[in-house]
């Protein structure tokens, strides 16, 4: 029995070594799944090291930061590590003028220094599980989508409910496999995070928007946050009484660096993935979806830009939301650009001829999976159209700042008209409106908005169909004769929703019949327009195709684990705790041209230009290269190393995961991806695909040598 255990164990890795680097693989499957392949790459832990329900492991350093991130515990007073573009909308929060954190960079000297932050939260799994049986219960064959969404729903509630019973945790149960399995998760969330050190956006964004998602990279990109709690070590809301985590676990910390194919593993929380859809689906999103939002996004990213460089103010006001619209502009141009060079949407096809040859080789497959691909081709095509539009709502519409405010009054015009509403309920809301609109205004620069307004409803208007605009947006069109600077300014000088002086004295004597004035309002009537356009002709359109689809998805994922049963078949990503795993390697983006596997702080000094924000080096950091004052931080050929890449499948939401050695040890902060590889959210390719991952030696000589706060690096664990 043993020996056929064996050869079983040593087939399984020949067929997937082929494959190594691909896949988002459940943690507690580990074992069952993966644990062979991955020490006969060198890993050297185990499976259960990795998680564990039994003891500490490396799954309770692991935190899902914010709503879409990932952190790591790294130490024992509940210190964590993220990335600075995770951490970014903190370090913008507490900058002003005076203190400008962006710019300067900043460091808690002691714990009474850390700075809390409201609405940050990060959560600890606890455990998972396979409720697939529990889920399913009642589930039966020739069940409309709306019969089987209903009784999952149903099971679903009452599986979390009893999972929680007599305890402070929260549970999800979360579907994997288009519906074909279902896992639920148990989880702790602490609210009380608090802003510990952040180095200078020069460092930690240093090549800014020009070097995202592009190789090499010479980014320090990372922040620290601490959790706290109260004196049971139990979650709590803020209070300066409270006091620092102690965790069950944190991650010890490397010195020792990495080299080529050294394997790695990344362990994080991936956000979506799509490796299993039709070809026609890819289309849709290449060639409808993406196109249209690449070119709304550079028009308001030209915009921000021009008014950054003319104000700090502006600068620091509008620097996260230009991060924010960059990251998934140039995201796209590369995805599309992969797909295309990878020919993803004739390989595609392809399979899905061979799937119907062999579905209809046999009559009962062909009656299950035989009209699947034609199905799907007739439901994107029908989809296609309301895509479209709903991109252009999105990226136009939505993309104006002052429109989305608007609309956020649409509930206290309500419920101003509900004469049963008191007064304490109007008054409870005009609050909330009252701090809402503090934080509105005090990013925001109205003649940003005035331009981005004109450029987008021109381009929305000149590119969709008048029968697919919003009301509003095509009469007004009309009215203005395609005018949109004198719509604009006579819009932005008339609203309530564009002046900070003119919404407090409304909000500050508001009653019941003010509602009136809101609903009056150019801007609102705008976004009234825009979002009824929205759930009366896009969503229900959408949203019938998209059950329809699922339903395909659901049973063409089963139909494909039948028709290849020696493929490997890992989850989509789906903001779920994940271990991806490779090895360190470098990689040739096109003919003729290779990139190594690691920068170096020279090329940081090869990049510098004083005259760009972007590539400005600190006076402090080049004293540290010409001294070569690296200290213990240092690679053995005595250079500084900065990121290095290897062939983990990442995406978004593994920002900030740890990168481990073979003995679980950090070695590196993963943060993005190479542009050539950004189309592995739809199709993996092992040559081309990196992810990018900040050295942790970098991200201690920072801390150490050059914000001087070397008390951070005394309270981890290092591994010399």
């Amino acid at each position: 029995m043993k020996k056929i255990t064996t050869l079983f164990a040593i087939l399984l890795i020949t067929v997937r070594l082929s494959l190594a680097g691909e896949g988002m693989w459940i943690p507690m499957l580990l074992e069952q799944l993966n644990e062979p392949e991955m020490k006969s790459m060198g890993m050297r832990i185990s499976a259960e090291d990795i998680y564990s329900i039994n003891k500490s492991s490396l799954k309770d350093a692991i935190l899902l930061f914010g709503r879409g991130c990932t952190a790591e515990i790294i130490s024992d007073q509940g210190l964590i590590l993220t990335n600075h573009h995770c951490g970014y909308g903190q370090i913008q929060r507490h900058s002003t003028l005076e203190n400008d954190y962006l710019t300067r960079g900043f460091w808690a000297m002691d714990k009474s220094q850390e700075l809390p932050n409201p609405g940050l939260s990060v959560t600890l799994l606890i455990r998972m599980e396979d409720v697939t049986k529990q889920i399913l219960e009642g589930i039966k064959p020739g069940m409309t989508e709306a019969e089987r969404a209903a009784i999952i729903k149903a099971n679903t509630g009452k599986t979390e409910k009893q999972a929680i019973e007599g305890t402070s945790y929260n549970a999800r149960v979360r579907p994997f496999y288009y519906g074909n399995e279902y896992y639920l998760f148990i989880t702790e969330t602490f609210n009380d995070v608090r802003l510990v050190g952040a180095p200078p956006s020069n460092i930690g964004k240093f090549g800014g928007d020009t070097d995202n998602w592009m190789w090499p990279r010479h980014t320090g990109d990372f922040s620290m946050f601490r959790i706290y709690v109260n004196k049971n070590n139990e979650p709590a809301e803020y209070s300066p009484d409270n006091v620092p985590y102690k965790p069950k676990s944190h991650i010890p910390v490397s010195l020792k660096g990495v080299e080529k194919n050294d394997f790695t593993f990344v362990f994080g929380y991936p956000g979506s993935t799509q490796e299993y859809l039709p070809s026609y689906a890819i289309e849709m999103i290449t060639e409808t979806e993406n196109p249209p939002a690449i070119r709304l996004r550079e028009k308001r990213l030209g915009i921000f830009d021009s008014y950054m460089e003319q104000s700090d103010l502006v600068r620091i006001q509008y620097s996260n939301k230009y991060a924010g619209v960059a990251n998934y502009w140039k995201k796209m141009i590369g995805e599309n650009r992969g797909i295309r060079k990878l020919d993803a949407i004739e390989k595609k096809q392809a399979i899905e001829k061979q799937f119907t040859e062999w579905a209809n080789a046999d009559a009962g497959r062909a009656g299950q999976y035989g009209k699947l691909i034609p199905a799907f081709e007739s439901a994107y095509r029908k989809l296609n159209p309301i895509s479209e539009a709903e991109t252009y709502l999105i990226e136009a519409g939505l993309g104006v700042e002052a429109l989305r405010f608007a609309y956020s009054f649409n509930q206290l015009a309500e419920k101003s008209k509900d004469k049963s509403a008191s007064a304490d309920e109007l008054n409870k809301m005009v609050t909330q409106l009252k701090s809402s609109a503090e934080g509105f205004f005090k990013n925001y620069h109205k003649p940003v908005d005035r331009d981005v307004f004109a450029s987008l409803m021109a381009d929305w208007v000149q590119h969709q169909d008048v029968q697919a605009l919003p009301e509003m947006v095509a009469r007004q069109a009309i009215v203005y004769n395609n005018d949109f600077n004198t719509w604009a300014d006579e819009l932005f000088a008339e609203s309530l929703f564009t002046d900070a002086v003119k919404l407090n004295k409304f909000l500050g004597s508001y009653k019941a019949k003010s509602y009136k004035k809101i609903e009056a309002d150019p801007f609102y009537i705008l976004a009234q327009s825009v979002y009824n356009h929205y759930f009366t002709n896009i969503q229900p359109l959408s949203q019938q195709i998209a059950m329809q689809l699922d339903s395909l998805q659901r049973i063409y994922m089963q139909a494909q684990m039948e028709f290849q049963p020696n493929k490997r078949f890992y989850p989509d990503a789906n903001s779920t705790l994940r271990v991806t795993y490779g090895v360190v390697d470098d990689y040739y983006p096109r003919d003729a041209v290779f990139y190594r596997h690691y920068t170096t702080l020279e090329g940081i000094m090869e990049k510098e230009d004083p005259s760009v924000y972007d590539y400005v080096v600190e006076p402090k950091l080049k004293e540290l290269y010409n001294t070569k004052n690296y200290g213990r931080y240092a690679a053995k050929d005595g250079s500084m190393r900065i990121a290095f890449i290897g062939s983990n499948h990442t995406t978004g939401g593994n920002s900030g995961s740890p990168v481990l050695n073979a003995d679980g040890q950090l070695v590196g902060v993963n943060f993005d991806r190479n542009w050539e590889g950004t189309m592995s959210d739809l199709m993996y390719d092992p040559d081309q695909c990196r992810n990018i991952s900040l050295d942790i030696r970098y991200c201690l000589f920072i801390v150490d040598k050059f914000a001087g706060a070397g008390h951070l690096v005394e309270e981890m664990t290092l591994v010399e």
